[in-house]
């Protein structure tokens, strides 16, 4: 019998933490599962001698001659899968043993939600919060909700949020391929805030689950400040706006969006990173004509109106930019 979950955990020379991951897997109080585990291109023989080390997963090992990207490999672990249920997991992020056990229970306690966030603490600094499912402003930039609060107080109940960040994520399989997966054009970053984007304009809906936690390093492979995340996450920043705003609230947020384009070029021009910023934002110019005719495919498939979506994302002009401002504040506070 096919099992109820397959968990898809994509790894690039990963041989540093995917041991601590699949440790996490194996020990699950929930077992109706299967690991299909997608080798992204290593060269560092992340993968070699699994099945030997974890007997007692059911593990499916798929191995890519060349990195195709965070994006494609899950796509392709999604294709493999036989579960009715996708659990993704990065190869960085180390489940406590009830994780896939609460989110199932969420699951089946909550039909009318179709995906779920998980409760994310920082690995090497477990009081502090890595995320609590995924906010999205009118502008376009997207969040972890509380990433950076003290874990002993924020995020602490159930509710709907716009978006599961796709480290530790539950979706149901029909619906992932039933929207295209992630978009493979995206490489990686802003790939799983795309998803839910498309996803929220087909009516389905996310529940983060405090209780299904995971602690997760981030940006193992490539670094949070790298010009390759930095890249990735400022190109496809731009397309998933295009790509996705309902033409309802489109020429109400494009003023919103270029501000916030300019901003950051701004900003990280000021750290250095000015050559960088200038590539994604050209590129993603580049590559505007195809997310106008992906766009013309998402918005023909909208089944929920503008007035239902707007509650569900962020809107205060200085909001994206005091986040990091009011948690260092907060902190403060609390030291003192």
């Amino acid at each position: 019998m096919n099992p109820n979950v397959s968990v898809i955990v994509v790894v690039w020379n990963g041989r540093e933490y995917l041991s601590r991951c699949l440790s996490g897997l194996s020990t699950q109080t929930y077992q109706d599962f299967e690991v299909v585990l997608i080798d992204n291109g290593s060269t560092d023989e992340s993968t070699v001698g699994l099945h030997e080390k974890f007997p007692n997963i059911n593990l499916h090992m798929e191995r890519l001659g060349t990195n195709r990207g965070f994006a494609a490999a899950n796509n392709i672990g999604a294709r493999i899968a036989k579960g009715r249920w996708l659990a993704l997991l990065n190869s960085d992020a180390f489940p406590q043993p009830d994780w896939l056990a609460r989110l199932i229970q969420a699951a089946e306690s909550n039909p009318e939600f179709s995906f779920f966030a998980s409760r994310q603490l920082q690995a090497n600094r477990p009081s502090l919060l890595d995320g609590a499912g995924d906010i999205y402003h009118l502008s376009g930039q997207a969040w972890r909700q509380y990433s950076g609060y003290p874990a002993d107080r924020f995020g602490l109940a159930s509710a709907e949020v716009f978006g599961a960040c796709a480290a530790a994520a539950l979706y149901l399989r029909e619906i992932f391929l039933q929207v295209g997966g992630f978009d493979e054009d995206f490489f990686s970053y802003y790939e799983d805030v795309d998803l839910s984007f498309r996803l929220r304009l087909q009516g389905f809906r996310c529940l983060y689950v405090p209780n299904a936690v995971v602690q997760h390093i981030g940006s193992a492979s490539v670094g949070t400040r790298s010009d390759f995340s930095l890249y990735h996450w400022q190109r496809n920043l731009i397309w998933s706006f295009v790509q996705n705003m309902p033409s309802a609230l489109l020429w109400r947020a494009l003023p919103l969006h270029l501000l916030t384009n300019i901003i950051f070029q701004i900003h990280f021009t000021l750290q250095g990173h000015g050559t960088i910023l200038c590539r994604a934002k050209l590129d993603a110019l580049r590559g505007l004509s195809l997310a106008l005719r992906k766009r013309r495919k998402i918005q023909n498939k909208n089944n929920i109106d503008a007035a239902t979506l707007l509650p569900m994302m962020e809107r205060g002009l200085l909001q994206p930019y005091l986040k990091n401002y009011n948690i260092r504040r907060l902190l403060r506070l609390e030291q003192n």
